[in-house]
């Protein structure tokens, strides 16, 4: 049983970090790279709109062409009344 842990583990933990491998080569090649910021203030800005369209604009052909926005706040369980 331990051994089936660890190797759910060490999957889990492949999938999140080709999660965060695709999502820099987007920040870099979508964002980054097309810009040439000057100050720290102006990549802290430029980040900060880049994430807000990646999270609400741009849809993502893993998540079936929706945004993330859509599929997070969808599963969310309905408010229920008091």
């Amino acid at each position: 049983a331990i051994e089936v842990l660890n190797v759910s583990r060490a999957f889990g933990a492949v999938q999140a970090l080709d999660f965060v491998e695709r999502l820099w080569r987007s920040v870099k090649y979508e964002e980054v790279y097309l810009n040439a910021y000057e100050t720290v203030s102006a990549v802290k800005a430029g980040l900060g709109r880049y994430f807000q369209f990646y999270n609400t604009r741009r849809p993502h052909s893993s998540l079936e062409r929706q945004t993330p926005d859509q599929v997070y706040f969808n599963r969310l369980p309905a408010p229920r009344a008091a």
